[in-house]
């Protein structure tokens, strides 16, 4: 959404996306949930919310609209919404706003005890209810967050105690996210006072080699970190690309045996933080040593592991009392020129980083791979068929450009006009697309950002390929499979669960028919084949049973992102009806010689082995994986070349290098995973 504009304009434009989110989705939900949809989205990118659900629930004196709960399930994040449907923002009053955040404190209230019991076990919202119930000793913190696209004059609330868990109280009216947003940083700034916060100043060394910035030099307590990101949260990493992952990687294990058993050496074993800001206040004392006093826009572009596994030891009660030994080194680089951070930071965050390998440099709408498909969707139009006019989707590479389209047809008539000839699709719907079909229904169903993040870094593992206009033509092929299959699911009316039944149930039809699914086929009709849907409904049937049955009775939301929950899922015996086996495109084998296993010097054992194992695999297969490769999209030019070369190798009864043996035999497992046979 473009910057420097008005609040009235701001507040139209979140109208319409809220209107769009409405006439786009498939669900049968109220206007006030598409709303809390569009600002929950808004937040995530902001930093300020992670993981969250979509769950209305309202009864008399209860309200819910959706929530968060961490992984550890110690914190949780209750939102309420209070909408209005009106496209300039009203004045919300305190009692609108007290009524709504006492709903949801009573809704707290009830989930701790037995509020489970009054749902259908395959519901939304007895995953919630049940997951509070079971983990109640667990948490520590709730936030109550209310929602609202009116005005709301600032109130101060007091936190409360319930069950020995802090409750405290958010409000994010428009006005509050307009100026996140305008501020173009779309992000809530960090500001920290040191001395009226932790009543001391940070000692620092001062250096300045160039205009473009400063550098301090600082020692950090440790509790002091873990005080700031116990605060801030999320909000602290925001330009870092990585995100926490728990105590599992050796890195952070390192740390945390280091936080438990040397504290007093943590300062010389880690290599600290880097900080970037846009600015800081320093004193100096009678010799003029300096003390950072004060940070604004306080950003950790290195050192997220380091600052979130102090968290993590600061609030295990075992090692705790350790932190008060613990001290952090920390480079502030504060970036004079405003036109060069969004080039100097990420370089800041891949350059200082050397205790994990950087997998990506951001997660930017403005790599070229989205520019890329933004310029092919603005030049590609789709068949017209039945007498309807042609269609030409949008893709919305940066939020705010399709508002802006719309804001220049002159009558409700002309933007509606536009609407049907211009379908919309994000980049997360893009990365939840393409993640779907390529049997990932585990990360899809982490949610939009993480897995746009996920979908990310396999771009860049693949090479990050360039599209062209068949890839784009199949995108739009897979977009309209996606949005059938919510409407056949919604038609279903399982209950709960349903983006999680159909993102499996993709997955599935497109691992059973190794992804033979004819997209040209869809492409040019713009609609599924009888045959497909009926196929999507008897999967999605089955998919609904698996995810609603979890072992040992766990969350199913948690479930669902859990790989052994699509690994069991893809073992159940099930096969494609003949209907649609006639409809999927043919992978023709072209008949070869038998193969023989020759000799081999030079090689390791193992090596070897490798190479044995290519060898067993008849040249046929190889062929056939080729042309299937080719067919359904999968892998680059080389991939399905060395395929091809292998199966000719193989049929003239030679033997393949270790080299190309070793690369071919990735292809060849990982095109296993994706349903080839």
């Amino acid at each position: 959404m473009k910057s420097n504009i008005s609040l009235l304009e701001f507040a139209s434009n979140f109208y319409q996306e809220v209107l769009l989110a409405k006439e786009t989705d498939a669900y049968s939900l109220e206007f006030e949930d598409f709303f809390t949809a569009v600002m929950l989205e808004y937040l995530e990118e902001i930093g300020e919310v992670e993981n969250a659900v979509i769950c209305p629930y309202r009864v008399l004196g209860l309200q819910m609209n959706g929530y968060s709960i961490s992984e550890e399930f110690d914190s949780v994040d209750i939102y309420v919404s209070i909408f209005d449907e009106n496209e300039n923002p009203q004045r919300i009053t305190r009692t609108e706003i007290d009524a709504s955040l006492k709903r949801a404190i009573q809704l707290y209230r009830k989930a701790i005890n037995d509020l489970y019991a009054s749902f259908e076990k395959d519901s939304d919202t007895y995953g919630f209810a049940s997951a509070i119930h079971k983990h109640k000793n667990d948490i520590k913190n709730v936030r109550v967050i209310a929602l609202t696209n009116g005005l709301v004059k600032p109130i101060s609330f007091k936190d409360i105690l319930i069950e020995g868990a802090n409750v405290s109280f958010l409000i994010w009216d428009i006005e509050r996210l307009y100026r996140c947003v305008n501020s173009g940083k779309m992000r809530e700034m960090v500001e920290i006072d040191f001395v009226e916060k932790f009543n001391t100043a940070i000692e620092c060394i001062e250096n300045k080699t160039s205009d473009k910035y400063i550098v301090y030099l600082a020692i950090v307590p440790g509790k002091i970190l873990a005080q700031l990101y116990e605060e801030h949260g999320a909000r602290l990493l925001e330009r870092n690309v990585r995100s926490f992952l728990q105590v599992k990687g050796p890195v952070n294990k390192g740390i945390r045996e280091t936080l438990r058993d040397e504290p007093d050496m943590f300062l010389a074993y880690n290599n600290g933080i880097s900080v970037t800001a846009e600015s800081v206040e320093v004193e100096r004392d009678e010799n003029g040593k300096p003390s950072i006093t004060k940070i604004k826009d306080m950003q950790i572009v290195n050192g997220g592991q380091t600052t979130a596994s102090i968290f993590s030891a600061y609030k295990d009660k075992k090692i705790q009392s350790e932190i008060s030994n613990v001290y952090v080194q920390m480079k502030l680089s504060v970036i004079n020129v405003y036109d060069e951070m969004n080039k100097i930071i990420p370089n800041i965050s891949a350059f200082a980083n050397t205790q994990n390998k950087v997998q990506i440099a951001d997660f930017s709408a403005n790599d070229p791979f989205h520019r890329k498909v933004e310029e092919l969707s603005r030049i590609c139009w789709a068949p017209a068929k039945g007498g309807l006019k042609p269609k030409n989707w949008f893709y919305e590479r940066a939020r705010g450009q399709y508002s802006d389209m719309l804001s220049r047809e002159s009558t409700l008539l002309r933007k509606k006009q536009y609407k049907e000839e211009h379908p919309l699709f994000t980049k997360t719907d893009l990365s939840k697309y393409e993640n779907t079909w390529d049997q990932l229904p585990y990360q899809v169903s982490e949610g939009a950002q993480k897995n746009f993040k996920k979908f990310t870094l396999r771009l860049k593992e693949r090479g990050n390929v360039m599209p062209n206009s068949k890839y784009y033509e199949h995108l739009i092929s897979k977009t309209i499979l996606f949005r059938q299959t919510e409407r056949l699911v919604q038609g279903q009316k399982y209950g709960g669960y349903r983006a999680n039944i159909v993102a499996y149930t993709i997955a599935f039809a497109s691992y059973k028919t190794s992804q033979r699914i004819d997209l040209d086929c869809i492409w040019k009709e713009q609609c599924l084949s009888t045959a497909l849907e009926n196929e999507i409904i008897n999967i999605s049937k089955l998919a609904q049973r698996h995810i609603v049955n979890p072992p040992g009775g766990a969350n199913i939301g948690e479930w669902c992102k859990n790989v052994k929950c699509w690994n069991e899922f893809k073992e159940i015996d099930y096969t494609i009806s003949d209907e649609l086996a006639k409809e999927l495109i043919s992978v023709l084998r072209p008949n070869t010689a038998e193969t023989q296993n020759k000799s081999i010097n030079s090689v390791t054992e193992d090596e070897i082995s490798l190479i044995q194992e290519v060898n067993q695999i008849p040249a046929e297969t190889w062929f056939s994986l080729s042309r299937w490769a080719k067919e359904t999209n999968n892998f680059q030019t080389w991939q399905r070349s060395l395929a091809f070369s292998i199966g000719t190798i193989l049929g003239r009864n030679k033997v393949p290098t270790y080299k190309q043996a070793n690369q071919a035999i990735k292809v060849y497992m990982e095109a296993k995973t994706k349903g080839f046979k």
